[in-house]
């Protein structure tokens, strides 16, 4: 999953929001100099992402795009998804879409000092752009795909992705529906015992 699910997976936990967020950029366990509850998140993300790629409905997914874009297909399907999370929001949250990423934008500043370099500097960007809030557009999501490609020097073709998008949008969409809903329990779950974990 990509960046809004994992923050809306957190379950309005602060901690665990940073710790899921900031993931990604942690390799092994070189995060034990952590708070314990930004480490319960970091571990969250792990699991969920266990989760999803194996889940028999995200390779569906990704196997619709596998001939086109190979091993980025996942990437690919992690940000289409997040697109109708971000799209159906009001099936997931009271709180309105802008005002939960805003929310989220400013635990990251407070949060500045501890998270890894390259969160540091993809921040600027990911606020100036409002990346998270521009999932829920297809415009938004197309300016992602390019910029995702740009990173990988072209070679991904990620850009070419709105189309097939477009092309499969309602399937998508539902294998999106069905998984999203038991990846939620499965993630709730997960939460659930770690925070009961010493």
């Amino acid at each position: 999953m990509n960046f809004l699910a994992h923050i809306y997976l957190s379950f309005e936990d602060d901690e665990i929001t940073i710790g899921n967020f900031i993931a990604d950029s942690i390799r092994g366990n070189k995060y034990k100099h952590l708070p314990k509850k930004i480490q319960k998140g970091i571990t969250l993300h792990r699991h969920i992402d266990t989760f999803t790629d194996a889940h028999k409905t995200v390779r569906k997914s990704t196997k619709k795009l596998h001939e086109n874009y190979g091993h980025y297909s996942g990437v690919i399907v992690d940000i289409f998804y997040d697109h109708f999370l971000a799209k159906n929001w009001k099936n997931y949250s009271d709180t309105p879409l802008d005002e939960f990423v805003e929310k989220f934008y400013d635990l990251l500043e407070d949060n500045y000092l501890i998270l890894p370099e390259n969160t540091k500097r993809m921040m600027p960007y990911m606020i100036a752009d409002n990346w998270i809030l521009s999932y829920a557009s297809l415009t938004g999501i197309s300016k992602v795909l390019d910029g995702m490609n740009r990173r990988t020097k072209n070679r991904s073709k990620m850009n070419f992705a709105i189309v097939d998008l477009k092309e499969h949008y309602n399937e998508f969409e539902d294998e999106f529906t069905s998984f999203f809903e038991e990846l939620t329990t499965f993630a709730k779950q997960k939460y659930t015992s770690l925070l009961e974990e010493k």
